[in-house]
């Protein structure tokens, strides 16, 4: 499993950081899904092995620019470079508005159709290339959302034994069952083929949370999964200072809750601009901050990085 960085900054791009957005894939799988698109991430999207032709779904956490402004400029780049798939765009209900609009007011033709899906119709979890996929309500200034990532086709084998306890005799059936179909049996059970997989190893889950500035809200799928991704705009000190309208969170507010999940893996984004330079607006003051509140893996994310999760649970930052 690997996401990488087009951007990291909050607010306003830096020189050293753009705006948000976030490419996440399984490496088995020819499609990666998009988290975010702020202004400029078609750009960065050239610096980066990812394709728009196998873009498999966006997904927009919330309204504010540094997270959407870049979206109708990436999907008529997808137009001029030939795409012709379907794609679905996951969101809060002003996008579609938004889009079709910019597009018709920009004089943009596309040559493949977009769906849009309102994220407070998601009922259910949704498949997309290999993952299932959940919503997360949030607490910012408009509605925001963090999306839950889990690995949905993981390695396995058929459990035989387990088979062989339900009276099913090996044939064309277990075909179906290694798919993880639902089966209707000769004496009329109904089966779900997973509930007879034999898995090494637990599907993995990644969290990629949208402005917020409860990070408790995200308490029960955290203490699940593998990695956060989650902002830290300010250091405590500055979050006093600026006050509570903004609803960000603090590097010491997010450490505190990571810390208290048990979460194996945090990984600290959408940091203010101020922070790059020397002395106090250092990025080490942020990491210093987290690093005496949580001490599972600690990453600060950096834009065009790519970092990965093992099939152990490990996350490691890949060279550039």
């Amino acid at each position: 499993m690997e996401f990488t960085f087009f951007g990291t900054s909050a607010g306003t791009p830096t020189k050293a950081r753009n705006v948000t957005a976030l490419a996440l894939r399984l490496k088995r799988e020819k499609s990666w899904c998009l988290i975010d698109c702020g202004e400029g991430t078609q750009h960065q999207l050239l610096h980066a092995p990812y394709s728009l032709a196998n873009l498999a779904a966006v997904f927009i956490t919330h309204v504010h620019g540094d997270h959407c402004f870049g979206l109708v400029g990436l999907l008529a780049s997808a137009s001029l470079t030939g795409r012709k798939a379907p794609l679905t765009i996951y969101g809060p209900a002003a996008l579609a508005q938004f889009i079709p609009l910019t597009l018709e007011l920009t004089d943009t033709y596309l040559c493949y159709p977009i769906e849009f899906v309102d994220v407070e119709s998601l009922d259910q979890e949704i498949e997309v290339a290999g993952f299932a996929v959940s919503a997360i309500r949030l607490s910012h200034r408009v509605p925001c959302h963090a999306w839950h990532f889990v690995e949905r086709n993981i390695a396995h084998q058929l459990d035989q034994e387990k088979l062989g306890q339900a009276g099913i005799e090996k044939g064309p059936l277990w075909g179906k069952i290694q798919q993880g179909e639902q089966v209707r049996l000769a004496d009329g059970r109904l089966i779900n083929g997973r509930d007879f997989w034999r898995i090494d190893n637990e599907a993995r889950s990644i969290i990629v949370a949208g402005d917020n500035d409860q990070p408790e809200l995200l308490q029960q799928a955290a203490a699940q999964a593998n990695v956060l991704i989650h902002e830290a705009t300010y250091t405590q000190a500055i979050a006093d200072k600026v006050g509570p309208d903004p609803m960000h969170s603090s590097a010491m507010q997010l450490a505190k809750f990571a810390q208290q999940v048990a979460l194996p893996n945090l990984v600290m984004t959408h940091f203010s601009a101020r922070f790059g330079g020397e002395g106090k607006s250092s990025m080490r003051i942020l990491q210093q901050e987290a690093k005496r509140f949580y001490h599972g893996e600690l990453f600060l994310a950096e834009d065009l990085t790519t970092y990965q999760l093992n099939s152990k649970g490990e996350l490691s930052k890949l060279t550039p």
